[in-house]
């Protein structure tokens, strides 16, 4: 698979990559049609998703150089020698780093298996990226809804002191993957999920191609996240459909009860931040931006 082109949406977190996953499924036969085969996994109930990638994350790097020879075989079983498009929104790592004040600390790590899983060209990256405050907020939401998680008052001092930033990450990209391109494309600037599919693989005609039906990952209410917590909180675990269940029922329950939100001053503080960021980025050798 020497000289087949890989193409990666890598997510991020939060900005629609299950919905992007679920138009793959929808649009599969068209695609295979195309001559392209699709590797996304299926944690959000993507009905065709079952790539299982593995990548470093808090072991050590002696472990990490042994990885690349399982993720090679992933690939390879996913591209069936054709060019592959591959969406995976843990290519960076996972967001509970960042109630450490850690934005994404195994990216290098988890890109360098990935590049040497590929042996052949990477035609193109694709990286959605999200302001900072609602990234964070999203984050912690989607982690209180399957696990116990502190007051997000006491995790305010590592959010907003956060060690680095979306440059760096871009950075990683860039030079680790070594893509013949990169894009970087602000959230507000996602557009539909077929229309990122346009940018991610450039040459493809995608006019008869599908939305997904439902919109996908959708996050639970602020009631629904006190009532999830007070399980975990009294040692109870939730199978799947009570869970769901607990979640529909306080679904319609949509008023905001302070469960996770920043301050006005800290809103502009990480505003502030993400600007300064998107201006680097649009600035550095080898990124397309926007």
């Amino acid at each position: 698979m020497t000289s087949l082109p890989l193409y990666v949406h890598a997510g991020a977190h939060r900005t629609g990559t299950s919905s992007f996953q679920m138009c793959l499924h929808e649009n599969r036969a068209a695609l295979g049609n195309v001559g392209l085969s699709l590797a996304y996994p299926g944690r959000d109930g993507i009905p065709s998703g079952d790539l299982a990638l593995r990548l470093p994350g808090t072991i050590g790097m002696e472990v990490a150089d042994k990885m690349y020879v399982r993720a090679q075989a992933t690939l390879k079983d996913h591209s069936a020698e054709r060019p592959l498009i591959l969406s995976e929104e843990n290519i960076l790592g996972r967001m509970f780093h960042f109630m450490k004040g850690q934005f994404y600390p195994m990216a290098g790590p988890r890109c360098e298996v990935l590049r040497a899983a590929w042996a052949g060209p990477i035609a193109h990256v694709l990286l959605v990226i999200r302001p900072y405050d609602g990234l964070f907020v999203s984050g912690f939401r989607k982690r209180a809804e399957d696990n116990p998680v502190p007051p997000f008052n006491d995790l305010r001092p590592h959010y907003m002191a956060m060690d680095r930033g979306w440059p760096e990450i871009v950075k990683i990209l860039r030079d680790t993957l070594r893509p013949e391109k990169l894009t970087v494309l602000p959230y507000a600037d996602r557009g539909t999920s077929v229309s990122l599919l346009e940018r991610l693989v450039p040459d493809l005609v995608t006019g008869a191609m599908v939305e997904p039906a439902r919109m996908v990952n959708l996050s639970a209410t602020d009631a629904a996240l006190e009532a999830l917590q007070k399980v975990y909180v009294g040692g109870q675990k939730l199978r799947r459909r009570k869970w769901k269940t607990l979640i529909d029922l306080h679904g319609e329950d949509k008023e905001p009860r302070g469960f996770a939100a920043f301050s006005p001053q800290e809103i502009d503080k990480l505003s502030k931040r993400y600007a300064a960021d998107l201006k680097q980025i649009s600035q550095m050798d080898g990124v397309s931006f926007g």
